[in-house]
């Protein structure tokens, strides 16, 4: 029961993060991103789960926020180099750092929502 409603927030909460990337200029990366884990967490509520595809998501997601963490005005920068602003200021991320950490987080979100389902299934 617990799980369902905890894939249930997730699943509505997923789709609402696609729908505000819809206007951005990568919305063809980020709207797939988050309508995937959308999809996996709305099979979930009603006890469909794929362990192969939450692994092939995962890792997908992971790599790429590896990559985020380290990239030019990534994670890493924000830390070291910009001191952490606030990343919630404003909605508009006028700066690439505040961009780049704000989708690493998203990534390690779906990851972990992800995850959840991944070891109830294999379990």
């Amino acid at each position: 029961m617990l799980l369902s409603i905890l894939n249930s927030i997730f699943c509505i909460a997923f789709i609402l993060f696609a729908y505000v990337n819809l206007n951005d200029s990568d919305s063809w990366l980020w709207v797939p991103i988050y309508m995937i884990a959308s999809i996996c967490c709305g099979f979930a509520v009603f006890n469909h789960f794929y362990p192969t595809v939450y692994l092939a998501a995962i890792s997908f997601y992971v790599i790429y926020a590896i990559i985020l963490f380290f990239v030019k005005d990534g994670v890493r920068d924000w830390i070291l180099r910009y001191k952490r602003p606030s990343l919630v200021e404003s909605m508009q991320a006028t700066k690439p750092y505040i961009e780049k950490t704000r989708e690493f987080f998203g990534l390690l979100i779906i990851s972990g929502a992800l995850a959840i389902n991944y070891f109830v299934a294999v379990n």
